[in-house]
């Protein structure tokens, strides 16, 4: 009897100590560093704005990469904020469970321009990218939110292209819009870049997009869109992809609740050290396509809305 009550203490008190270390996870991923190394904890995407701009940046092993990109960004917002006193914003950089020193380098930025400018929030473990920029997204205090990918491949002063696709919709229901950066008119240099075999899996992909998700929007990858706070919290409440295919999800749920989305061409690089394999990232966005519609049409996934009103 000793024997079998010592086993079961022994598994209880196992029990709590993973429910303790997924609670020490959890807190952990919803606090930030300040400059002076104190912790505070994010604010809500349901909260009030109180910026003018946020920027999301996830970043998976980017230490390299990386500072290019803030460099630039930080110098382009710093430029903008001295020109108009009126324009706040924000960096939030979203290490994803990186194994090099990602958190240490975007820290750097948080020493030199202070925690209200540049945030850092790191995950334990790697979601993926579109898990990334989902934790990050709920996180902001912006009124408009940018996604930006931490290479650098779009020059950050697009932004005001996106910003003038967002200002060019007339109609904005509840104040919700999306516009997204693209890279369309660059396809047929690109096509030609190509090896045959990519060039199938592009356009393959580009089909399984349009047939199973989403309509009307040429480049749905472009790591570069801007959102309104409002088409934020509808859109990304409900996302369920956590990996590469999470745009198209994302602009599938725009479109499901009418949010207007824009498209617009920007200036792109490609970048050397993508994380994306050809052959299985394009496989793995493929199967996740078919499923995203899916489990939307047989109910397994529904929006956030259709589960609020149930």
């Amino acid at each position: 009897v000793f024997i079998h009550l010592y086993i079961i203490e022994g598994s209880l008190f196992a029990l709590l100590a993973l429910l303790f270390l997924f609670l020490k996870y959890l807190c952990k991923e919803k606090h930030f560093l300040t400059a002076d190394g104190k912790e505070e904890s994010f604010p809500s995407l349901m909260d009030p704005p109180s910026l003018e701009l946020s920027v999301v940046v996830p970043s998976y092993n980017e230490e390299l990469r990386l500072p290019v990109m803030m460099d630039e960004a930080m110098e382009y917002l710093e430029k903008r904020q001295k020109e108009n006193p009126s324009f706040t914003y924000e960096v939030i950089v979203v290490d994803d469970g990186s194994k090099d020193k990602t958190t240490e380098v975007a820290m750097k930025y948080t020493k030199k321009y202070g925690a209200q400018k540049v945030r850092v929030l790191t995950l334990v473990k790697n979601r993926g990218k579109g898990g990334a920029v989902r934790m990050g997204t709920l996180s902001c205090r912006g009124r408009l939110i940018l996604m930006a990918d931490a290479d650098g491949a779009t020059k950050f002063a697009d932004i005001e292209k996106v910003e003038e696709g967002l200002e060019s919709i007339d109609e904005k229901p509840d104040n919700m819009a999306i516009s997204c950066g693209s890279r369309a008119h660059l396809e047929k240099e690109s096509v030609a870049q190509r090896s045959l075999f990519r060039t199938f899996l592009m356009y393959g992909f580009h089909f399984l997009v349009w047939f199973f998700c989403v309509r009307g929007i040429k480049d749905t990858q472009c790591g570069f869109k801007l959102f309104t706070r409002e088409a934020a919290l509808k859109t990304f409440s409900s996302l369920h992809v956590e990996r590469w295919a999470f745009d198209v999800e994302l602009l599938f749920i725009a479109q499901c609740f009418e949010i207007p989305v824009v498209e617009v061409a920007v200036n792109w690089t490609e970048i050397e050290g993508s994380k994306l394999v050809p052959f299985w990232s394009w496989l793995q966005m493929g199967r996740d396509l078919v499923l995203i519609r899916l489990r939307y049409l047989t109910g397994a996934w529904r929006l956030e809305s259709e589960r609020k009103t149930q």
